[in-house]
Parts: structure tokens; C-alpha cells; sequence
């Protein structure tokens, strides 16, 4: 089947007590046992739930993967798939990650004994230089947040697997419709459901997915020990998203890249990053692993006066965090998703003080353009 009618139909089966289209919500913390050990399938809701059921089914058919896990964060999703590693092993660590998975290996996971490196993935020579004999990982972030470089996935996973480690990517920006890193080779995908996934900001959830048996099991043993799970209510409201997964992408894509050519031309923007631009140091690389570039964009206006001024002005764009929504949304890395990030990492990556970035949602592109327009004169 093709991308949208996978996102339509699979995991969405009609509800075989009532025949309802849509996968009801099954608000329940246990299931009645018809005798000592005979159930339906359903013994405890942290352990199963059938709406968490079909949207893993889901997830898991876009991603082109065997097994699928939903969370009750992305984050939660993240540190899931690093307990596939132990104390004493190594990890190699994008350099420019989310702020938040630095966080977790920085000021939680180096505690209980995880080494890792931050690694420049856009160079694969830097990749393999910075393998050890207890390597066990590669956590990638393509393109990453917020300067969207793009690690070639592929070229990763062959001297990742060379090595008997395993690769994990972080596929939050892309969403499956415009990439698929399993097919390129990656392991593990994680996603925070908050974005595109769900795509109306109504609903925080992470997902992990795979094709490895062994770690399938493990990450499910995981998420049923800790509870880190997303709840029925949050399931189905990804799982109405993600049926119109690829008309929006879509929309983003079209609207990202004619927001990122304006900016690029623009007198009082320095810098712009984003993967569609000829510009873009990683560009070819892009066009051949992306089915597009998406609608997540970076510029640089030279000073923190001038990205207050911009965030302050614009009246369509949203300031607030997060990204992925059909609404367009505008932030400040330095000082919100990246604060935990140290200011010397910060200056070396570009997350500068008058950085801005921005998701662009699927309004009227006339529209966006003018408020940015007019935001930045």
C-alpha cells in the first residue's frame, strides 16, 4: 500500500463491537478475566491498551518497522532506547542534538556510568575516529535542531554496524513521510509524537521503532516496568493525526522551503539553515535521503536585539516552544529548547543569541511572508 492509505488504514481496523470507523477511546485501567488466566488479551492498561494498540501498529507500518512502542514523551521514548546500552559503555552523541537529549546524557545518564562523545555526524571520518572498543551506540538527530545539518544515515550505519554497535535516530523532523531511516539502515527510530506525528499541539507522546526481535522485547520490557507510557486519550489523538500525515507534510514542505527563499534573500538576515537551499552545506545529501526538506527553518539576524525584536513583532507566528503543528510557531533556541546546552557548545554549533527558528505550519504562504516581512522592518 502507499504512504496515505498506510496512514489511514493500518492499526484502524472498525471496532468489532460496535463497527465505529474510529478507533474508540478505551479509557479503562483493567479488563475483566472470564476465569483464573483467560482473558482477551488485555490484562492491565500500563502493560496494553487497544487505542496505544493500534496507534503502535500504525507508527510502526509508516516507519516500515516490525515493532513499535508509543511513550508518554519523546523524551521518555529516548531514554527508553539508551537503556539498550549499560554502564560502562560508550556512545557516540550528535553534536547538535535537542537540548533535552543532552540534558539526559549529560546531567542524568552520565551518573550511572554511560560514557559518551559529541561528534560532529555530518563528517563520517569523524564517526569512525571516535569509536572505542566499548562503542556500543550511535544516537543521531537528522537533520538536527536547530541548524538542521544532516547526517548521511546510511554511511553511519555501515561503519556503525562494522563496529557491532547499533544506530538510533531521531526522526522527529522529518516524520516517516520524508524519511525513513531504517530503510537507510539505522536500527532504531524515536520520534516525539508532539510534532508532526500528531501535528495540532494537543497532545505530548514519543514512539520508538524497530525490526530487532531481541531489542523489541527489551524496549517493551522496559516501557511495561517503568509506565512510561501514552495514555488512550493521548493515543488517539496521534492516531487522528497521523491520517493526515502526508497532505500536511506536504504543506509544511512547500511552505518551509518558500519561507527559508525568502529569508535567504532578505537584507537584514544573515544566515539561513535549512536542507532545500543550494547553499546548505549537506544539500545533495538531503535530496537523496529526503523524500523533502520540511518546514523547519533557522536564520541568523546578527544580535540578540534582533531576534527579540523579531519574536516580538511577528503576529501570525506563535512565540512558543515545540514545533510540528499545523499552526506556525517561533523561538528562540539560545534561550529555550538549547538553554541546557553550554553557551562555549552553543557558539561552536551556532546556536547564537540571535538565532531564530522557526516551524513553519501550512497557512497561507502569502500570509507568513508578510509577517515576517514586516516583523523584521
Amino acid at each position: 500500500m502507499g504512504f496515505s492509505t498506510t496512514a489511514i488504514h493500518a492499526g484502524n481496523e472498525p471496532d468489532t463491537a460496535t463497527g465505529a470507523v474510529s478507533v474508540p477511546i478505551y479509557q479503562t485501567s483493567t479488563y475483566a478475566q472470564e476465569a483464573l488466566g483467560k482473558h482477551k488479551g488485555f490484562e492491565y492498561a500500563r502493560t496494553q491498551n487497544p487505542t496505544r494498540s493500534a496507534l503502535e501498529k500504525n507508527i510502526a507500518a509508516l516507519e516500515g518497522a516490525k515493532f513499535g512502542f508509543a511513550f508518554a514523551s519523546g523524551m521518555s521514548a529516548t531514554d527508553t532506547c539508551l537503556k539498550l546500552v549499560k554502564a560502562g559503555d560508550h556512545v557516540i552523541l550528535g553534536n547538535n542534538t535537542y537540548g533535552g537529549t543532552f540534558r539526559l546524557f549529560d546531567r542524568i545518564l552520565r551518573n550511572y556510568g554511560i560514557e559518551f562523545d559529541l561528534v560532529d555526524t555530518t563528517d563520517v571520518t569523524k564517526v569512525e575516529q571516535a569509536f572505542r572498543d566499548n562503542t556500543k551506540m550511535v544516537f543521531v538527530e537528522t537533520p538536527t535542531n536547530p541548524v538542521m545539518s544532516v547526517t548521511d544515515i546510511a554511511a553511519v550505519s555501515e561503519i556503525a554496524h562494522a563496529h557491532g554497535a547499533i544506530v538510533v535516530c531521531d526522526n522527529t523532523f522529518m516524520s516517516p513521510y520524508l524519511q525513513r531511516p531504517l530503510e537507510l539502515g539505522a536500527d532504531v527510530v524515536v520520534h516525539s509524537t508532539t510534532k508532526y506525528l500528531n501535528g495540532h499541539s494537543d497532545s505530548v507522546g514519543g514512539f520508538v521503532a524497530l525490526n530487532d526481535e531481541k531489542n523489541a522485547e527489551w524496549i517493551g520490557f522496559v516501557q511495561n516496568s517503568v509506565g512510561a507510557i501514552l495514555s488512550p486519550f493521548d493515543s488517539f489523538l496521534v492516531l487522528r493525526g497521523t491520517k493526515t500525515l502526508a497532505v500536511r507534510m506536504e504543506k509544511h514542505n512547500e511552505n518551509g522551503q518558500a519561507v527559508a527563499n525568502f529569508l535567504a534573500e532578505h537584507p537584514k538576515v544573515s544566515k539561513v539553515f535549512y536542507p532545500g537551499l543550494f547553499s546548505h552545506p549537506q544539500h545533495e545529501l538531503a535530496k537523496r535521503q529526503q523524500k523533502g526538506f520540511g518546514g523547519m527553518v533557522s536564520f541568523e539576524t546578527g544580535s540578540l536585539e534582533g531576534a527579540k525584536k523579531v519574536l516580538e513583532s511577528v503576529r501570525l507566528f506563535t512565540l512558543a516552544e515545540s514545533l510540528g503543528g499545523v499552526e506556525s510557531l517561533i523561538s528562540h533556541p539560545a534561550s529555550m529548547t538549547h538553554a541546557s546546552v553550554p553557551f562555549e557548545t552553543r557558539q561552536e554549533l551556532g546556536i547564537t543569541d540571535g538565532l531564530v527558528r522557526i516551524s513553519v505550519g501550512i497557512e497561507d504562504i502569502e500570509d507568513l511572508i508578510y509577517d515576517l516581512d514586516q516583523a523584521m522592518n
